[in-house]
């Protein structure tokens, strides 16, 4: 048998073994101390995975680093010389010493990866968003609760004093009951393209680049000079989730959290006809959520993307107001909250609250709050409870929008009512090879 089905084969047999009884499979593990560190692996050391890192390793122990990219593993290695490489996320995972992993990879690789290390008993903490398809936060949700294991998405600005203040303004009542809210960033355009159609032609795979690692569960396609790799991996379907699923977890936390929303019941989009390889060059997607004791009996969400935004006057803010280029703005019945990424906190109109204070809240550490928790010293604030119902939402713009049709939601039974069309994208097929059992 090769080395690479003996890989399969012990992937599938420890996420069945490991979620089937999760403490069996977590039996060689250390019992932590609060004053201990933890063991660490990292898979996906380049770009955002570098950072993810370095944060996570203060006061920890980084055992292990996986990069399909040689360059960047030798890089993350001059930092970490006692660390042992891989090149391969599955072969990194049969080193028993390893207690916790983040997971830094492009979107269609975080599922899978995440997965297998939960069925081994492994703390995670996943990039956002969670996963590449709804029907993966669902499983990712279960497992790990199941696994009783410490689970954090990385959304690091939730742990920021901006948004910790704008979510407390909201449950405070400052401006009463909210009807709408809106959600707008920048991307795609300014930091990588989209709505573009595959090139007919490869080019040779550098000796660093270790392409069909990289590929993973999506379908084979040649390789192209910083076309898929390195970065504008975002804007293609096979491989990334588009603005939506890259800043929507980010713009839409606040409004989750703030608001307590569960699941919506109503999802729609609008802009260029879906494009089967990329993502559009601009969509507006509009949900609606049942209401809470924060809103209105329904409540409406709207996300636009490349820049497009609300009407000016929905703002009521000041003339000379510089606005942002990702936010959120809260509608409600005593006024109106902006909070802005990375813009602070702000009140409309202005003279309606010229006596109001803001609370006064502190930052906390994303990263180190994930370590303290798995250490017993803290609480991860953004669990797979949390952020899996999240990245379902967010992903479900997405499907409308593909779909080109109208998501009438029932979460429960994770399915489009009806619609056949958006339920074939709630899930994807992987690629041979890289199948993992139970995803």
């Amino acid at each position: 048998m090769s080395g690479a089905d003996n890989r399969r084969t012990f992937l599938k047999t420890t996420a069945m073994a490991g979620l089937a009884a999760p403490m069996a499979s977590r039996s060689w593990a250390r019992t932590l101390g609060a004053n201990e560190s933890v063991n660490i692996a990292c898979i996906g050391v380049g770009g955002k995975g570098n950072s993810d890192m370095m944060e996570t390793s203060v006061g920890q122990n980084i055992v292990a680093i996986c990069d399909i990219d040689e360059q960047r593993l030798a890089a993350a290695g001059e930092r970490f010389p006692n660390a042992k490489r891989y090149t391969d996320w599955r072969k990194l995972l049969e080193q028993k010493d390893i207690e916790a992993v983040t997971i830094s990879t492009p979107d269609h690789t975080h599922a899978p990866a995440t997965y297998s290390a939960i069925s081994l008993g492994k703390h995670v903490y996943t990039q956002k968003p969670l996963t590449h398809d709804v029907h993966e936060s669902r499983i990712l949700t279960q497992a790990a609760e199941k696994a009783g294991i410490v689970s954090q998405m990385g959304i690091q600005h939730h742990s920021s004093a901006r948004l910790k203040i704008a979510v407390q303004v909201i449950r405070d009542g400052a401006i009463g009951e909210v009807s709408e809210v809106h959600t707008w960033t920048d991307r795609p355009g300014t930091f990588w393209k989209q709505g573009l159609s595959r090139p007919e032609s490869g080019e040779q795979v550098p000796n660093h680049v270790h392409w069909d690692l990289w590929l993973g569960t999506a379908p084979q396609r040649p390789y192209v000079n910083g076309m898929y790799h390195g970065f504008h991996w975002r804007g293609w379907w096979d491989f990334g989730t588009g603005a939506l699923g890259d800043m929507g977890c980010h713009i839409m936390d606040p409004v989750i959290n703030a608001l307590e929303l569960g699941p919506p019941k109503v999802v729609s989009a609008e802009g260029p006809a879906p494009h089967p390889e990329s993502g559009p060059l601009w969509c507006v997607v509009n949900y609606e959520f049942p209401g809470t004791e924060r809103t209105t009996d329904t409540l409406k969400m709207t996300w636009y993307e490349a820049g497009k935004m609300p009407p000016r006057d929905v703002f009521k803010a000041p003339e000379d107001w510089p606005g942002s280029k990702n936010g959120v703005l809260f509608i409600g019945e005593k006024g109106n909250l902006f909070v802005g990424f990375p813009e602070m906190p702000e009140l409309f109109p202005k003279a309606d609250f010229a006596n109001y204070k803001m609370p006064e809240i502190a930052d906390n550490n994303h990263y180190t709050q994930w370590t303290a928790a798995i250490l017993g010293n803290d609480e991860a604030s953004c669990p797979f409870a949390y952020s899996g119902p999240l990245t379902e939402t967010v992903l479900l713009g997405n499907v409308a929008y593909r779909s080109g049709t109208t998501i009438h939601w029932d979460s429960e039974k994770l399915e489009a009512i009806d619609n056949p069309k958006a339920n074939a994208l709630l899930k994807r097929e992987y690629r041979d090879g890289f199948e993992v059992q139970g995803l």
